[in-house]
């Protein structure tokens, strides 16, 4: 199984959907609890990203299939508690208000990123530590899994920031209700086609070099450059989500709680 490249693509996507519905599923649960239940999902999630950074550690050794599978899962775990703390609330950026009126655009930049500056520089943080850790290491997959997820999560924040025609708000959890008001629904700027071009090419080279892992026999790049190749490809397809008139929303809608219908007044 480890060392099946159709199934390494199909557990990529997989992992894409289950995960974003898991986070969304939390995080929507936690509103409708008490105030600290965010906190809570944060500190009883903090497991999974030790684990994160225990399974990274244990397979830079290791260019395996086996040892890529984990490295990709390890990196997948860092990244979605991350997540959860940012969803939740828990690392957002100093400025929790909506955007003011009347900003000019730097001004609005600015104010933007203050609502995901703690964000950001964890994410930041993260990537340095893989960087230095994955130094001549042999199996640098964990490193380039979060590396494309967290340049794909850039990417989709400077377009929504920018302006796109799809803006799906719904899914905004309380603590980051005020992120909508610096989003931008309205015609694609200049950025869109730039970065769907990039994600493009980023699918382009790793099928590269998924081409030529299968030239040299070498299964373990077989299977981790599939994963990459999926999860760029998905990162692209969230991008024209954007623009498309789609309702991705219904690959989520039936994990999120439903709303508790309004007692009649008698």
């Amino acid at each position: 199984m480890f060392e099946t490249p159709w199934i390494a693509a199909l557990a990529a996507l997989f992992l894409w959907w289950f995960a974003t519905g898991i986070l969304l599923w939390r995080v929507h649960a936690a509103d409708r609890g008490s105030p600290d239940q965010h906190v809570w999902s944060v500190i009883l999630s903090l497991p999974l990203f030790a684990a994160g950074a225990v399974g990274v550690n244990a397979t830079l050794a290791d260019a395996s299939p086996q040892g890529v599978w984990f490295a990709f899962l390890s990196a997948m775990a860092l990244w979605a508690w991350i997540e959860l703390a940012f969803l939740s609330g828990v690392i957002t950026g100093p400025n929790t208000e909506p955007c003011p009126e009347g900003l000019d655009p730097v001004g609005r930049f600015w104010s933007a990123f203050r609502t995901v500056a703690w964000h950001e520089f964890m994410l930041a943080a993260v990537v340095v530590a893989l960087i230095l850790s994955s130094l001549g290491a042999a199996n640098t997959f964990a490193l380039w899994t979060f590396l494309v997820l967290f340049a794909a999560r850039i990417s989709a924040k400077l377009n929504l920031f920018l302006g796109v025609p799809r803006i799906n708000t719904d899914f905004l959890p309380k603590p980051l209700a005020h992120l909508s008001s610096y989003f931008r629904q309205g015609p694609v700027s200049g950025f869109f086609p730039l970065s769907v071009t990039l994600l493009a090419l980023a699918v382009g080279c790793f099928l590269e070099r998924l081409w030529r892992a299968h030239q040299a026999a070498d299964q373990g790049a077989i299977i981790g450059f599939t994963l990459l190749s999926m999860l760029t490809a998905l990162a692209l397809l969230e991008h024209w989500f954007m623009v498309w008139r789609v309702r991705d929303d219904k690959l989520w809608r039936w994990m999120i709680p439903a709303p508790t219908p309004k007692k009649r007044k008698t």
